[in-house]
């Protein structure tokens, strides 16, 4: 079976779906992923086959994110940015499928380019699996991830996952009508896809499967690959972690935008005397000189590092959130905007994180009270109960079984 899985979006968007398609290929699948190029390496290290998508996702998201911070990193504004950073490839995104998938019995798309993926299996008539980091599919049994994480009740829950996708909708019809149009001569689409299986890299510890989704939708467990046992980290980074106690690790991952020298001088201040570790990001949070306490770090497998520190700060991007969790480490987040505030929401719900503090409102008293919060006994002992469960997971599997079973069904 020949699968075209494309994907568009930052590292945390990309590095799961390298791991389902490894995931496919070893399960005697012929797959190849489309996504940003920035994957590239990633995809060769584990053996799958890849082929660029025009575009860059590191300075779309330059371009985009200083609008979506400035304007509050809510659901419109989300929309409108990733948007922004969809439209001037659509048609480019097609055409590149059009290409790869021309002999394929099927396409699994994400991201960005999830749309796309749906407009040419439409127009190739095979089959198609839609592939998912957050649980946008409608359910009464919590909000949508891109509404704040208010409790609410079921209907209005329901509803704001349909708000959510009708805006994400209009906010990308108009570009992908515009590349049906010139590209596969397909007339133009009216209404959202609907009625396509959905499978999601998504830890059920953290979300469990919800009671009212139909049995084409399914939470997985998370998608990720084991680091290379050959791999091994710089002389500077394996002297600092045995000199001392676990670290706190900081990272913003992709997050751009924000002013870094005043994050930088807050986080320091928070830190006090603790001991941590410094991932610079895509922003460059970080740079500069640092206490003898803190390193700064560049890009190091999060599997191997996170279950060598004490808690994890970071932005709370669904990669991350899941990596801390499964190292079993608590997290402090300060999430942007997007769905962060949901997997921020998530971690505090299963006891693993204190509550959430918005970017904007960042103090390095508030700060220095979350650290202190995420460092108790308690939280430390959850925060391993939450890795073990998940250990126990097999995303990758649970996943590859359900896509295979999908597309055969449907090419019958």
């Amino acid at each position: 079976m020949r699968v075209v899985a494309l994907t568009f979006g930052t590292e945390g968007d990309l590095r799961p779906m390298v791991a389902l398609c490894r995931g496919l290929r070893d399960a005697g699948c012929d797959a190849l992923l489309l996504g940003e190029r920035s994957a590239a390496d990633y995809a060769a290290q584990c053996g799958v086959p890849f082929a660029p998508l025009a575009g860059d996702m590191a300075e779309a998201m330059r371009s985009a994110t200083a609008g979506f911070l400035r304007d509050g990193g809510g659901v419109a504004d989300t929309a409108k940015a990733l948007a922004e950073i969809a439209r001037a490839n659509t048609a480019a995104w097609m055409r590149a499928t059009l290409e790869h998938a021309a002999q394929a019995d099927g396409i699994v798309c994400a991201g960005l380019a999830i749309y796309v993926g749906l407009s040419c299996a439409e127009h190739l008539r095979i089959p198609v699996v839609g592939a998912g980091l957050q649980p946008m599919m409608p359910t009464r049994e919590f909000p949508s991830p891109f509404v704040p994480p208010w409790r609410m009740p079921g209907w209005a829950n329901l509803l704001s996952h349909r708000l959510v996708l009708a805006m994400m909708w209009r906010a990308f019809r108009g570009a992908l009508n515009d590349a049906r149009r010139d590209v596969t001569r397909q007339a133009p689409r009216r209404t959202e896809f609907d009625g396509y299986p959905v499978v999601c890299g998504i830890s059920p510890t953290l979300v469990p499967q919800p009671r009212d989704w139909p049995e084409h939708f399914a939470i997985t467990g998370q998608w990720t690959l084991a680091t290379d046992p050959a791999w091994s980290p710089q002389p500077e980074l394996a002297k600092f972690l045995a000199a001392g106690e676990p670290p706190v690790y900081i990272g913003f991952g992709s997050m751009v935008g924000f002013d870094r020298d005043r994050f930088r001088s807050l986080v320091l201040d928070a830190l006090e005397d603790r001991r941590a570790l410094l991932f610079a990001g895509w922003s460059g949070f970080g740079e500069g000189a640092l206490p003898s306490s803190v390193l700064a770090i560049g890009p190091t497998p999060h599997d191997w590092l996170l279950p060598r520190t004490r808690i994890a700060l970071h932005h709370g991007g669904a990669g991350t959130t899941h990596a801390a969790a499964g190292a079993g480490v608590p997290s402090v987040v300060v999430p942007f905007g997007g769905d962060q505030p949901f997997w921020a929401d998530r971690l505090r719900r299963v006891g693993i994180a204190p509550p959430a503090i918005s970017h904007a409102k960042l103090t390095a008293a508030g700060l220095r009270e979350s650290l202190a919060f995420a460092g108790d006994p308690k939280m430390i002992a959850q925060a391993r109960a939450i890795g073990e469960a998940m250990a126990g997971e097999d995303g990758v599997a649970e996943a590859v079984g359900r896509i295979v079973r999908a597309l055969e069904r449907r090419r019958v």
